[in-house]
């Protein structure tokens, strides 16, 4: 059972978001959103290709393991805590990846629309061992 009291977009306490790959600002499968973490780190989504492509360009390459730090990199159907920005600038682009709302934080909706989150909401749940 959880003993963090962190909400998630819906109000909800807040689920956690990936335990393979681990994810989270301070990487213990939760999307927190705390004072070190300037980034907001609050968006649960499941990565595409597109966008994976599309942070890329941008120059922040989750797909390219590396291993001193333990980050295995992502692959297309992982979970990962996105930044509100990256998030708000890929669903400008049109190519936001879907959101797991039980598992963003509820301060993006400090930076994005309950309604943005919801159109890209993600239904469908898979176990967090389920590294695809």
């Amino acid at each position: 059972m959880k003993t963090n009291k962190a909400l998630n977009v819906l109000g909800e306490p807040l689920e956690t978001c990936s335990l393979d790959p681990l994810t989270g600002f301070l990487r213990d499968g939760d999307c927190l959103i705390g004072n070190r973490d300037l980034g907001r780190h609050g968006v649960c989504a499941q990565v595409t290709d597109a966008f994976l492509e599309f942070t890329k360009r941008r120059g922040n390459d989750l797909s390219t393991p590396i291993p001193s730090v333990g980050f295995p990199g992502l692959k297309p159907g992982d979970r990962w805590c996105l930044c509100v920005d990256r998030w708000k600038e890929a669903e400008e682009n049109g190519i936001a990846p879907p959101v797991i709302l039980a598992a963003s934080h509820a301060a993006v909706l400090d930076h994005v629309d309950l309604s943005q989150l919801k159109r890209h909401a993600r239904k469908a749940r898979r176990p967090d061992n389920d590294r695809r």
